[in-house]
């Protein structure tokens, strides 16, 4: 299962996640009206994602460029013809914020089109509401797109996320439950996760 640790910034702690043995994606927040906005990535191993929403195809391109992206997070509202303009070479997650069934519906123009789907809790607010939803109405989800679960993923979802099974789920998104404050993370909760995800 990919785990991707998003919310990260140039700082110890991020760092110290960084190194953490199973975290795959690390993911910065170009969003300024991100709480966890950042400027600043890491030079890491892991592969690095951009989040971005409703930001301008120049400005991917150029951060994509200044950061070696390896992969660009989509959480606003991003057309299947946006992302066809988008540059070659990098990994696509576009994320949908998702109640019922009905929001499945959304996906169905980009299904083929991007790498991964990330589902995530539906809010007014572009992601980063640290609530969960109920992931049992990702069942009637049959697209071909593999996706990452996430949305108030926390150190106690362990058990449920055990039990939650979909052909197409890749992964897990953690983010606001593991941290200390906005883009400070706690590294050993994370370790901990992964460690108890494992047993």
């Amino acid at each position: 299962m990919i785990i991707k640790v998003c919310g990260l910034t140039d700082n110890e702690s991020s760092r110290l996640v960084a190194k953490i043995p199973g975290v795959d994606y690390v993911g910065f927040i170009f969003y300024e009206a991100s709480r966890r906005f950042t400027e600043s990535t890491l030079s890491t191993e892991k592969k690095v994602v951009g989040v971005f929403v409703n930001a301008s195809i120049q400005n991917i391109t150029r951060q994509i460029q200044n950061h070696s992206l390896d992969a660009v997070q989509l959480h606003g509202n991003e057309s299947p013809e946006y992302i066809r303009k988008l540059p070659k070479g990098v990994e696509i997650i576009k994320a949908f914020g998702i109640a019922t069934e009905e929001n499945l519906k959304a996906t169905e123009p980009y299904n083929g089109l991007v790498n991964y789907f990330l589902f995530d809790t539906k809010s007014d607010q572009h992601g980063g509401t640290g609530k969960a939803f109920d992931w049992e109405v990702l069942q009637a989800y049959k697209g071909e797109t593999a996706f990452l679960l996430s949305g108030g993923i926390s150190p106690d979802s362990v058990e449920a996320l055990k039990k939650f099974t979909h052909p197409k789920l890749a992964g897990y998104d953690l983010n606001s439950r593991f941290e200390l404050a906005p883009q400070s993370k706690d590294a050993v909760l994370i370790a901990k996760f992964l460690y108890e995800m494992k047993l």
